[in-house]
């Protein structure tokens, strides 16, 4: 029987399962180079860990029976979305199968009055607002990119709108999730609170595939707001838009979103974006929902907030187009990086503080970049303490690599050091393995324990985001 050599701490593999998944799925079971290289990594840094099939289940039954044969086999599994995570998730270390789940994309059911929904885990999140627009509803987690339901509750997603309506943490009820030995068990439920057992649904929000294959997940809702403004301010220097927003979030302004562009991304962003009006200085883009009478008070609060630290330009837009236009300019954020430097790959880190630490960590993290020599641009969910430096190397320099990588880790060590996490919304993966110690010291013991007692045989995601679980 063929067997295959795998990474440290994984017992080797029958690579017989790969024939029997072939036979079983037909062309639902793929081996071509092209397919196994675009399911290999994520977006970020461009390396590639191709798994050695990939298979495209249309049900729970299906990934149940994919599982099951992989377990027999000790193979390894990689659950896949649409590939947009950013810390190396979906590389597959130790070859094997990835299930991509993309073809379980429907919504099961809607509850208006309940706010919520159920939703196989390969819907993406705008095909699930488009398909709650004519019902008043919509889902706010906005990672910045069309990324599925099931893989943003795998990576504990969040992004622009958490401030106001939470992270994924926070709006996932309830999961379907396939366990390493091809049960299917479903966790949470519809209640909006439970004092029931085990917080099961929040153990796998954030486990990254670790612990079993996300299915379904029941989601919470909110209704479209009567009315949506944005507004962009502009300030003299970064410290001053952060303390404008530790401002804003200490009067208790009910904001649907601050964002901070440092002046280099900012600058970027005019170019890239075609952003009329605006100059090259740190910006915060904001949004806010509500009434009209609602907003227009917001917006005057924040808008003498902002001036008492030297905010000028403040500029706020209703129209659904010049909104749009806004926020395409925010979330292409990260193209417009790379056009600074065209020819150099990118990623970027994802620091979180706390917002009273935010100032300083910024302001340390940017003189460390230009000591490093690097272009590194900033942008945040600054109302989080969340920040992004992206960093831009030539791919053909490794010392160019080497030093983009040590200042990753510096930045990351220290936000952990201003009492923050080295990822906000990113995850670990791969890429970060190598800080969990330093944040989590001996809670990291009580992570490898629950990943060797739900995944004995170390076949969920080998690799990733608990390092050492398996090592002598």
């Amino acid at each position: 029987m063929p067997f295959a050599r795998t990474i440290a701490g994984r017992p080797a593999w029958d690579r017989g399962v790969l024939d029997r998944l072939v036979q079983r799925f037909g062309d639902r079971a793929a081996r071509s180079a092209s397919v196994l290289e675009q399911h290999g990594g994520g977006e970020g840094l461009r390396d590639q860990r191709p798994p050695d099939l990939v298979v495209f289940p249309a049900n729970e039954e299906e990934v149940c029976e994919i599982v099951r044969l992989c377990a027999q086999a000790h193979a390894p599994i990689v659950p896949f979305g649409v590939g947009t995570s950013l810390e190396g998730h979906v590389q597959a270390l130790a070859g094997g199968v990835c299930i991509d789940l993309s073809r379980m994309d429907a919504l099961i059911e809607v509850d208006p009055a309940a706010l919520d929904c159920r939703v196989q885990a390969g819907m993406t999140r705008e095909a699930l607002n488009h398909a709650l627009r004519d019902q008043g509803l919509f889902f706010p987690v906005d990672p910045g990119a069309n990324a599925t339901l099931g893989g943003m509750a795998s990576t504990r997603a969040s992004g622009t709108t958490t401030i106001r309506y939470g992270a994924m943490r926070d709006l996932v009820l309830g999961l379907s999730v396939v366990r390493p030995d091809g049960t299917l068990i479903r966790t949470g439920g519809r209640a909006r609170k439970s004092a029931t057992g085990y917080d099961l649904t929040g153990l796998y929000v954030g486990a990254e595939g670790t612990l079993g294959v996300i299915t379904q997940a029941q989601l919470r809702l909110f209704g479209i707001p009567e009315e949506i403004a944005a507004a962009v301010c502009q300030f003299p220097w970064t410290a001053a838009a952060v303390d404008t927003v530790v401002a804003v979030l200490q009067a208790g302004v009910a904001i649907a979103r601050i964002e901070l562009l440092d002046q280099l991304q900012m600058q970027a962003c005019i170019a890239h974006g075609k952003l009329e009006g605006y100059e090259g200085r740190p910006s915060l883009f904001m949004e806010f929902h509500g009434s009209p009478s609602a907003i227009a008070g917001q917006v005057a609060e924040v808008e003498a907030i902002a001036g008492s630290f030297g905010g000028d330009g403040f500029r706020w837009v209703r129209a659904t187009e010049d909104r749009n236009r806004l926020w395409k300019a925010r979330h292409n954020a990260y193209y417009a990086a790379l056009a600074l430097s065209p020819g150099r790959q990118a990623f970027a880190t994802d620091a979180c503080v706390p917002i009273s630490r935010l100032a300083q960590c910024i302001a340390e993290t940017q003189a460390d970049a230009a000591e490093s020599g690097l272009i590194c641009p900033i942008v945040g969910h600054v109302g989080d303490g969340n920040f992004h430096a992206v960093v831009l190397f030539d791919p053909e320099n490794a010392a160019e690599r080497a030093r983009a990588d040590a200042f990753a880790e510096r930045v990351a060590r220290r936000a952990i050091a201003h009492g923050g996490a080295c990822s906000g919304e990113h995850g670990i993966g791969v890429h970060k393995l190598g800080l969990m110690q330093a944040q989590h010291g001996a809670a990291l013991d009580q992570m490898r324990a629950v990943k060797r007692a739900l995944d004995p045989l170390n076949i969920m995601n080998p690799g990733k985001t608990v390092p050492g679980a398996f090592e002598p």
